[in-house]
């Protein structure tokens, strides 16, 4: 624990250094650019940085019970931190477009991006449509992030200690991004195509967005890019795998319950946000399978209205809660988490990274925000 608290501490100087430095480049180039770099620093202020965690000790993670992998030397401190920081920043640039899809307008108790570069429009006066300028130039710090989250990545994996392990950390990164880009899109597509789905897929369909907009991104892919940066053998990755996405799967299904019934004043976000949204997310999915074609109907007009009142939040939450669904989505949680640290067990992984992990995967599985 002490090890992730400090890592946790150094991955948030990293950060604050980074973007201190990058806002003087910004203000160079023009003054009126100060929102991009504050911003950015305030979206990056917060999080639990579990993406820098599950990376830390997947590089950890690459002993054997019998050779324990030692903590980093000062050098490879330094990569680490570049790594995890790295990620931190690619998951604020996921955030940013994220929020712009889904029309929402808090991110961890303050407003969206796209949302305070629209009241900044307003607040000058500025001609033009405030929301499409919102939206456009959320889009761009999106990428910006983007790109300094590479320039860090890149210069992390620099340390590599050999060629093969360079490659191998760069190729996990990649294949991490194709992942949730796409995944994102699976996830829009859901949303939109839901009505001309056979109703009998879409418990599969909404699994298929939990994998690879978030299971794998979240938890998978870091473990395997601290893993793949140390060295990691085939038999460890694999480990790595098989205990990383059925425990992102439980992260994100955690996710999906907090979105519908957390305490905006824990989570950031209006309680019932994913319902305003409308999030076909499995929790969805397990309660329209469950009612009657009349009650079907009249969840389906609800569901993905903005305009949704406190009160009709309060009747979706308790039909959610009628059919059995919520309680079948915990038991969900329940199996991923009891597969994942089952995995972990057996593992040929150093026993110092195991315990840590197992302890991550029930904050994250736990958690209520």
């Amino acid at each position: 624990m002490m090890e992730s608290r400090r890592l946790v501490e150094l991955v948030d100087a990293r950060l604050a250094d980074l973007l201190a430095s990058r806002d003087t480049i910004v203000r160079r180039i023009a003054p009126e650019l100060g929102p991009f770099a504050r911003y950015s620093r305030d979206l990056l202020s917060g999080g639990k940085r579990f993406r820098a965690q599950f990376c830390y000790w997947g590089w950890r993670a690459v002993g054997t019970p019998a050779t324990e992998a030692a903590p980093p030397r000062d050098a490879e401190l330094a990569d680490l931190v570049d790594l995890a920081a790295g990620l931190e920043l690619f998951h604020a640039a996921a955030l940013v477009h994220d929020d712009i899809i889904d029309h929402s307008d808090t991110r961890r108790g303050m407003p969206a991006v796209h949302r305070r570069f629209e009241a900044l429009h307003g607040e000058e006066g500025w001609r033009g449509d405030a929301g499409g300028f919102g939206e456009g130039s959320a889009i761009l710090l999106g990428d910006l992030l983007l790109a300094w989250s590479d320039e860090i990545l890149s210069h992390a994996i620099l340390g590599a200690p050999s060629l093969d392990t360079h490659l191998a950390a760069r190729a996990a990164i990649d294949t991490m991004r194709t992942e949730v880009t796409l995944g994102q899109y699976l996830d829009l597509l859901e949303e939109r195509a839901w009505a001309t789905v056979d109703p009998a897929e879409s418990l599969a369909r909404a699994e298929r967005v939990i994998v690879y907009k978030s299971a794998k991104y979240s938890v998978e892919a870091p473990l395997v890019i601290g893993a793949s940066l140390r060295g990691a053998t085939d038999d460890q990755l694999a480990s790595l795998r098989r205990f990383g996405l059925p425990l992102g799967i439980a992260f994100q299904l955690r996710d999906d319950v907090l979105g519908v019934f957390g305490d905006a004043a824990r989570t950031g976000k209006p309680s019932g946000d994913d319902l305003r949204e409308g999030k076909r997310t499995v929790l969805v999915s397990l309660t329209r399978s469950r009612l009657d074609p009349s009650s079907r109907r009249l969840f389906d007009e609800l569901l993905g209205d903005p305009e949704l009142d406190e009160g009709q939040i309060r009747m979706l939450q308790e039909t959610l809660r009628q059919t059995g669904a919520l309680d079948e989505v915990e038991r969900m949680i329940a199996d991923r988490m009891r597969e994942a640290l089952g995995e972990l067990a057996d593992a040929p992984l150093g026993d110092t990274a195991k315990a840590e992990l197992a302890s991550l995967a029930r904050r994250i599985t736990q958690r209520e925000a």
